[in-house]
């Protein structure tokens, strides 16, 4: 494992946990306190993959759609509560430094998804950008990968959401304005916390709160639907913001709002627990006791219908707050439903010009 004693500026993780997967790890631990000199490659590096398809085939319960899209692999948020980092190591690298500094790159993804929407098996419901890493993370700015498959999407007049805490978001105003038109497509933008000291350090790479609820607002006016998510609640760090976090959207602007109960799944935990006894050690046990005590005393949960919600006093606490919050500011609003009747193959209406 990959460990050193200063923070690593703006990295979320500050350790790099040796894969599961593989047999032989280079270790730069040394009980003679020589790694403490080590300094850490914080350099991205990109890896460029193929892949055979783009959309993911979701089944889990606790989640709104069935399709999703990552055009990357990765985040260089950094993000330190992030769940997708375990995913990571499925492609040979950590979940800690190496989710933020070794992305993965699928230059084919609208290639793909045109592949997809072609098949004429295909039936239009809703598709998530991203789900697992942000689509607007910051390479998306020089690599333009979510951009095109907006394009193909408002090409076949397909539904889609998007989730991101960037505000690079507001580049793709002119395609989310004519998606919108046609009632396909739906925005959550991420927020945390009103707290920027807490933010840098939980979210480093990240747009502060509050250019993200000036991206609330910029949309809303826009005639975008766009609501937020308050994720992940972290017990000790965050939870107390909620209110707060509800009425600043619902100026802005948002239709809706919803929350995650922090879950710390695998190395994420590890990774974690380190972070938060090197930036707040007067209060790291008192936070990670509340997360087990909200997990059956786990950090960790994958049980269906409770892992993003948690159980027990605090977690009841958290979803009452959350409830009062939203009835007393956004009690008449909601998002509209997708139009999915507005789904049309271009190759479809090319032919008919022949009929």
């Amino acid at each position: 494992m990959e460990k050193y004693q200063k923070p690593i500026k703006g990295r979320g993780a500050q350790i790099n946990p040796s894969n599961p997967y593989l047999k032989h790890a280079y270790d730069t631990a040394a009980e003679d306190g020589l790694d403490e000199a080590l300094v850490p490659d914080t350099k991205t590096e990109l890896f460029f993959e193929h892949p055979k398809k783009i959309l993911n085939h979701v089944k889990s319960p606790d989640v709104p759609f069935e399709w999703s899209l990552n055009p990357y692999q990765g985040c260089e948020h950094g993000c330190i509560y992030c769940y997708a980092r375990n995913a990571h190591t499925y492609w040979g690298f950590s979940a800690g430094l190496d989710f933020e500094r070794k992305i993965i790159v699928k230059e084919n993804a609208a290639e793909l998804l045109v592949k997809a929407l072609e098949n004429k098996r295909w039936q239009p419901k809703p598709i998530m950008l991203s789900g697992n890493t942000d689509c607007y993370q910051p390479l998306e700015r020089k690599l333009k990968i979510t951009r095109q498959c907006l394009e193909v999407l408002l090409r076949y007049h397909h539904p889609l959401s998007l989730i991101t805490k960037n505000s690079l978001i507001l580049r793709d105003l002119d395609l989310l304005k004519e998606l919108a038109k046609e009632g396909l497509v739906h925005v959550a933008i991420t927020i945390t916390t009103l707290n920027e000291e807490l933010r840098r350090a939980m979210e480093p790479r990240t747009a502060s709160t509050k250019k993200r609820l000036a991206v609330v607002e910029t949309l809303a006016k826009a005639g975008i639907p766009v609501g937020v998510m308050l994720g992940p609640v972290i017990p000790g760090l965050n939870n107390h913001e909620i209110p707060k976090l509800v009425e600043e959207s619902a100026k802005r602007g948002a239709l809706s709002a919803g929350y995650t109960f922090v879950r710390l799944n695998g190395q994420t935990g590890d990774i974690f627990e380190h972070w938060i006894k090197q930036h707040f050690p007067d209060r790291a046990q008192k936070v990670l006791s509340q997360i087990k005590a909200s997990h059956a005393g786990s950090l960790n949960d994958s049980t269906y219908g409770r892992r993003m919600r948690g159980e027990g006093e605090i977690a009841k606490s958290v979803a009452q707050l959350y409830k009062i919050a939203k009835r007393r500011f956004l009690a008449d609003r909601k998002m509209p439903p997708y139009n999915l009747k507005a789904f049309r193959r271009p190759s479809d209406v090319q032919l008919r010009l022949f009929e």
